[in-house]
């Protein structure tokens, strides 16, 4: 087969192992069976034909050697019976049983023949013709081991009666017409063999290939499986993320069957939780560092903080939350609640703070940390339709938040709840934090700091830590560098690494996993490394897929099996399923025009044997006029087409396509056409038969009655007497001499009972009813209408003797009649079976198929609502590789900040509302009716970067490809900036509506900024996609420092907006931390753009 080794990667191992895997399939699904039925039907036949011979009252002494041939193949074949069923055995030596049974065949097949008083031209014609077509059909050959055998059979038996009747003294009449009608109809049967052969191992090799197929997507649909949920765990929690799940899958259902239908409200999947505490953490002096940085060692060194603290939050039972710029945020008591939840948070803060003196004393760069941790109650989820991320919402969660900016550097700064959650688990001073932060001096809240038990000793260890020996020299480098070198260290995981170890096992591209170490001097080894690690997770995929494969190949050939794919198995195959069925029966059969080349083939053979050896008349010229017309015009609709194609490749000028397409597909059309084929075929067969008369002459009669008188009479042993009697005997069946011709009668009608066979696909009820009646038929014209003419034929030729039975004309055409015909119902039973099978696997795969692509669709649109799509693209697709972080840097990003600050006076925790639920339910619907708007083409180039409580933060130009940034021109960036003011408009426009509706009076403020970013995905087991600069931290000031329903700009941005048209008002200077005085304007929204 050409396509088996694509599943393996050792190429000369992968072929070995795909065709004995394929030899296995092979073996066990087809070649097993049918060898099983055939030694069956052989065995049953062998002791009918010793229950026919003692029936008939034959001697054994007179026919010894036909007994002990019989018996001996009877013991021989019980042998091989037995053995087949051991399955190694059987698979190691099938073609040795094959081989075997085909010279016992061979062997009886002669001694049939030489057994006997007479021979004739005819001789076990029938059963060379069987040994021809079971080695095509039901013996395990190869093809050309079967052609090689067939031939070798047809041409022996050609060969060996034409030498020995040419040189008897009184050779047959008409021998050469009766040899070359014998070669016609083995040619016949090989070609009818083989034309079975190559179409069932041609349907063979599709139906492994399928079912390989489909087993692969089967093991590609679980890693997808595995996938989704690896993505939403790594935004969601396990609870939220199912149900989330769950919800999507329910809408793309829905929106394929309603395609309009909108519901009135967005879902909501947020919960209460109570007794929980946060923690606060941000890195003072980050922002200091940060602006020293290039991308990669922002990104990097990002990576590894949070990756440490995340490595810190896992071992104190919190849960991360999220990551703002530098500020990482977390809950314990999340999702299950903790009694330990106040003490967890501590000692996490107080980790972090000595993570980070570690990093200080070691790299000697000015960082430190302030941690802020509160308790109380929240509610957790996800808000909006994209790029969801986990938050928290409450008074208590904005009470933590403060805890932290009016926290001290080092410290743990904790409230009054927080200490009472503690049970003096830890010693604690006053934390003075109303002196620091106005909102916590308006609420007049006691805090505290939490005294670090370790503190004497760390600061003690500290002072002597040995600095790392790629640090040493330090004072020469800059602090970032020195950060990120000491930092990488740590050896965080990458965003997304669990993924793709699991993605890199069902692609064809080898994606190295794991983290190459920075120490080691040749990049290549750790190369060889990452594809050795590739290549035994492929290793293992395979063996995964040879042992399912397995494992089905031997449950195919069970009953339960059939049952379990829902073929029903009883005296017809049937799919159990109404829809299934009709759906098969229905199914497209494109080679429907070579059955019936092959019947026609069929039909030309008999039409060539009546020619040479039957009565030539009239009945017979008109009746295979009628029936090759018919035929030729049944062949002609189903090729016509083809050959015109075929001319003028093109199906457009081509009037017969149509035609012949419609009978492929249309069972309405073929099934008939198929009927008529198959009826013409048998009826041909032996219609001729009947224009000879149905009572003999009554002269014979006498003659015949004279002549057994006479035998009976003559007690005389002379010469004379004996010559008298000779005479006499040629005398009276000089009439009958001419009925040689009988055995080919019934050898056309076995090849009208094959013509059955070779319409493969076609409706097993229609092929078995018609051999059934048609073996019925012959029977009654062969045994009662014209018994006497097999009669006198049989006593033309043996006189008053009774020879064996394949020596009788009458019981060898009983009998191979009935061979042929039970051999050929099990055959088309057993590919009846496996065509319902092909057809299950093809039907599955294409279910399989597409729900794959169902997979990837909504695994894209989870990591797409995690990362933009061109970042996307960098860990999942054809070129994903995870050898170094993502980053990115631009050179012109514009940023937006918008908020609606009085949803903070409007969130209320109370009974009436939920404790706040339904005020989050509102800005659920905000958020969403935000994110719609992304969906619309002229935003396609705005990316929504996250909500952070009521603000949303988005950002136009991410999207340019690696290297262009450098390369953008001035109109570029600046059609960037006057998209995010059209976007930010519409967002107005939005919460205007939103407010109408719902009886408010929202308004939105929002702050732009444009100028270069940082952009890159941090975080391995919630990874986040973000941007950091400078620009960034102004557009955030310029929302914080807004006014309600006015869009604030710098005045960078506001000289690129009056040049595309836009007119702006100035605010004058205002004063923003950690920049001083800042030039400021307002959009003028009232013109929009002038022209």
């Amino acid at each position: 087969m050409p396509s088996r080794g694509k599943y393996f990667i050792n190429e000369n191992e992968t072929r070995r192992r795909a065709d004995s895997l394929f030899e296995t399939y092979f073996c066990i699904t087809q070649q097993f069976p049918l060898v099983f039925l055939f030694l069956l039907i052989i065995a049953v036949a062998c002791i009918s034909l010793i229950i026919v011979f003692f029936v008939i009252e034959l001697r054994v002494p007179d026919h010894l050697r036909f007994f002990v041939t019989l018996c001996t193949a009877l013991g021989i074949f019980v042998v091989i019976f037995v053995l087949i069923f051991i399955e190694s055995l059987f698979q190691r030596c099938m073609k040795i049983f094959a081989l075997f049974i085909w010279l016992c065949l061979l062997t009886m097949g002669y001694i049939f023949i030489f057994t006997g008083e007479r021979i004739s031209a005819w001789d076990q014609v029938p059963f060379f013709l069987y040994i021809i077509f079971v080695l095509y059909t039901m013996l395990p050959l190869s093809m050309r081991d079967a052609i090689i055998a067939s031939l070798l059979s047809s041409i022996s038996h050609v060969l060996t009666l034409s030498i020995y009747l040419s040189t008897t003294s009184k050779p047959p009449t008409f021998l050469a017409q009766q040899l070359v009608s014998n070669a016609v109809i083995f040619l016949c049967g090989c070609l009818v063999g083989f034309f079975h052969k190559f179409s069932m191992e041609r349907a063979l090799e599709q139906t492994y290939e399928d079912t390989l197929s489909c087993i692969q997507i089967g093991m590609q649909l679980d890693v997808k499986k595995k996938q989704q949920e690896s993505l939403l765990l790594s935004v969601l929690p396990v609870y939220i993320s199912m149900e989330m799940k769950l919800s999507i899958i329910e809408r793309l259902r829905e929106s394929n069957y309603y395609p309009h239908k909108r519901d009135n409200f967005h879902s909501l999947y947020v919960k209460r939780h109570q007794n929980v505490s946060i923690l606060y953490a941000d890195i003072v002096g980050f922002t200091r560092l940060a602006s020293d940085c290039s991308p990669k060692e922002l990104v990097v060194m990002l990576n590894e903080l949070f990756g440490k603290f995340d490595q810190i939050a896992k071992e104190n039972e919190c849960m991360r939350i999220k990551i703002l710029g530098d500020c990482y945020y977390c809950v314990s008591g999340l999702p299950v609640s903790l009694p330990k939840h106040a003490r967890n948070c501590v000692k996490m803060g107080l980790d972090m703070c000595e993570a980070i003196e570690v990093v200080r004393a070691v790299t000697g760069v000015d960082i430190s940390m302030r941690v802020g941790v509160h308790s109380g109650n929240v509610l957790c989820g996800v808000i909006g339709l994209r790029k969801w991320q986990y938050d928290v919402w409450s008074h208590d969660v904005t009470l933590a938040n403060h805890m932290e900016s009016g926290g001290v550097p080092g410290r743990v700064h904790i409230t009054a709840t927080t200490l009472s959650y503690l049970q003096k688990a830890y010693e604690v001073e006053e934390g003075n934090g109303h002196q620091r932060n106005a909102y916590l001096n308006e609420l007049k809240l006691k805090t505290y700091l939490v005294i670090d038990p370790r503190t004497t000793q760390q600061s003690l260890k500290s002072r002597h830590l040995p600095m790392p020996r790629h640090l040493k020299g330090g004072l020469k480098m800059r602090a970032s560098v020195r950060m990120t070198r000491y930092l990488e260290s740590w050896g965080a995981a990458k965003p997304f690494a669990h993924l793709q170890q699991r993605e890199s096992v069902s692609s064809d591209i080898s994606t190295p996993s794991g983290k190459t170490r920075k120490e080691i001097p040749m990049r290549s080894l750790g190369l060889h490394r990452s594809l050795d690690r590739n290549k035994s997770q492929k290793r293992r995929f395979e063996e995964e897929l040879h042992e399912k494969m397995i494992t089905t190949i031997n449950g195919i050939n069970s009953h339960k099996e059939s049952i379990k794919c829902g073929i029903f198995a009883g005296v017809t195959p049937s799919f159990s399923e109404k829809g299934l069925e009709k759906a098969y029966r229905s199914v497209c059969l494109p080679y429907m025009r070579y059955y019936v080349g092959c019947a026609t083939l069929i039909f030309f053979s008999i039409f060539v044997v009546h020619l040479l050896v039957m009565p030539l008349n009239v009945l017979l010229g008109i009746s295979f006029g009628i029936a090759a017309a018919v035929l030729l015009i049944i062949l002609f609709v189903s090729f016509a087409g083809y050959v015109k194609l075929w001319m003028n490749n093109s199906s457009s000028s081509n009037p017969f396509f149509g035609i012949s397409e419609a009978v492929t597909k249309k069972p309405i059309l073929r099934l008939p056409l198929t009927l008529i084929a198959i009826v013409v075929v048998l009826v041909i067969s032996v219609l001729n038969l009947y224009s000879i008369p149905e009572r003999p002459s009554k002269t014979n009669e006498t003659n015949e009655i004279n002549l057994h008188s006479l035998q009976n009479n003559i007690t005389a042993t002379g010469n004379e007497t004996y010559n008298l009697t000779d005479n006499l005997q040629n005398k009276t069946n000089s009439s009958g001499c001419e009925n040689y011709y009988l055995p080919y009668y019934v050898c056309c009608c076995i090849l009208g009972l094959i013509a059955c066979s070779v319409f493969l696909r076609i409706s097993f009820e229609v092929k078995a009813l018609l051999l059934i009646i048609a073996c019925v038929v012959y029977n009654i014209i062969f045994l009662k209408d014209y018994a006497f003419l097999f009669e006198q034929y049989k006593t033309f030729l043996y006189g008053s003797a009774t020879p064996s039975p394949t020596k009788n004309p009458k019981i060898m055409a009983s009998f191979y009649l009935l061979l042929f015909g039970f051999t050929l119902l099990f055959l088309i039973k057993q590919n009846a079976y496996y065509c319902r099978l092909d057809f299950l696997w093809k039907n599955k795969f294409k279910r399989e198929r597409e729900e794959i692509e169902t997979m990837e669709n909504l695994n894209r649109l989870l990591l797409e609502n995690v990362l933009p799509g061109h970042v996307a693209k960098h860990f999942i697709g054809e070129t994903k590789k995870n050898e170094e972080l993502y980053h990115q840097s631009y050179d012109c990003v514009c940023i937006m900040f918008a908020s609606v600050p009085d949803f903070k006076e409007f969130y209320t925790e109370c009974d009436v509302n939920k404790e706040g639920l339904e005020c989050l339910r509102l800005l659920n619907e905000i958020i969403a009716d935000f994110d719609e708007l992304l969906s619309k083409p002229k935003f396609s180039s705005v990316e929504k970067i996250k909500t952070i409580g009521s603000t949303y933060m988005a950002a136009a130009g991410l999207s340019i490809g690696t290297g262009q940034e450098n390369k953008q021109d001035k109109e570029k960036p600046c059609a960037h900036i006057g998209i995010m003011v059209e976007f930010a408009t519409a967002l107005m426009s939005k919460l205007d509506g939103i407010n109408r509706h719902s009886f408010n009076n929202f308004k939105l403020r929002v702050g732009i900024n444009h100028g270069p970013v940082i952009a890159g995905v941090i975080g391995a087991q919630k990874p986040q996609y973000d941007i950091w600069g400078n620009a960034v931290n102004v557009a955030s000031r310029m929302d914080s420092t807004g006014e309600l329903g006015k869009i604030q700009v710098t005045e960078e941005t506001c000289k690129v907006l009056r040049e595309l048209g836009y007119s702006c008002e100035s605010r004058g200077l205002i004063s923003v931390k950690g920049k001083g005085d800042l030039q400021t304007y307002f959009l003028c929204m009232d013109m929009n753009k002038s022209h």
